[in-house]
């Protein structure tokens, strides 16, 4: 029986995960790691299935990091082929349920049939209203902040723009994150417990929910526990609970 609540008044609005376990899952199984990511596939539409029953806006999954260009070529190239061939396979049914498709993260380092893939499933999918599918793709959260930091430094110095204009708002626009909000939930599976460089900047008022379950392994139920959990907890950004009740 589902773990499902009826109320989605409290529901995060964006939700953000770590991905974590393909390559355990298909040693426990006996398999190769691309194996493990393949079928990690399948998890991926369970939890989009599900963020939209949940009437979550956007989801942003951390798909491939800077730091994973560094894992044998195989696999890294096995999982380009991957990444174009799941987008070619899954974009007309994306499409027709609403889904908008977007990314982040150092694209140029990404070979070109990759590239080519995802920027038209961006095209392809812009004009849609139903949830947000943000794919971290060669996405380092260092490299991003360093990115925004450098770009506001070369609009003051062209006279763009002044020293005290830079607030924390400002610098949001500049992360490649400008056009969402920020993750009310981070759920990281595999029981690791790590943020691993993933949206070290958004994710200061975020809830955390860690399961030792494996990413192949994680289902719909699976994310209807990350939200229960979710949703019986008290934000209270800096605040005290009694501050809090008053405002409700």
């Amino acid at each position: 029986m589902s773990n499902t609540t009826d109320n989605t008044s409290n529901n995060p609005e964006h939700v953000a995960i770590i991905m974590d376990g393909n390559g355990r899952w298909a040693y426990n199984h006996g398999k190769d790691r691309l194996y493990g990511h393949n079928t990690g596939v399948g998890s991926v539409r369970e939890v989009l299935t599900a963020a939209q029953k949940h009437k979550v806006k956007f989801l942003t999954l951390y798909t491939f990091s800077t730091e994973n260009w560094n894992r044998p070529k195989d696999e890294v190239d096995g999982l380009m082929n991957l990444f174009a061939k799941t987008i070619a396979e899954e974009i007309e049914e994306l499409h027709e349920n609403g889904v908008r498709i977007q990314f982040i993260g150092n694209i140029d380092l990404l070979p070109d049939f990759a590239k080519q893939a995802l920027f038209s499933a961006t095209e392809y999918t812009k004009n849609n209203t139903g949830i947000t599918l943000t794919l971290a793709l060669s996405y380092s959260s260092r490299w991003e902040i360093l990115n925004a930091t450098k770009r506001i430094a070369q609009e003051i110095k062209e006279g763009k723009l002044s020293e005290e204009e830079v607030d924390e708002t400002l610098f949001s626009r500049y992360l490649t994150t400008a056009n969402i909000p920020d993750p009310e939930l981070i759920i990281r599976t595999s029981g690791e417990f790590r943020i691993s460089n993933f949206l070290l900047w958004q994710i200061a008022y975020s809830e955390f929910y860690f399961t030792d379950t494996l990413w192949p392994d994680f289902k719909e139920k699976d994310f209807e526990m990350a939200i229960n959990s979710y949703q019986n907890r008290e934000r209270r950004f800096g605040k005290t609970s009694s501050q809090i009740n008053q405002l409700s």
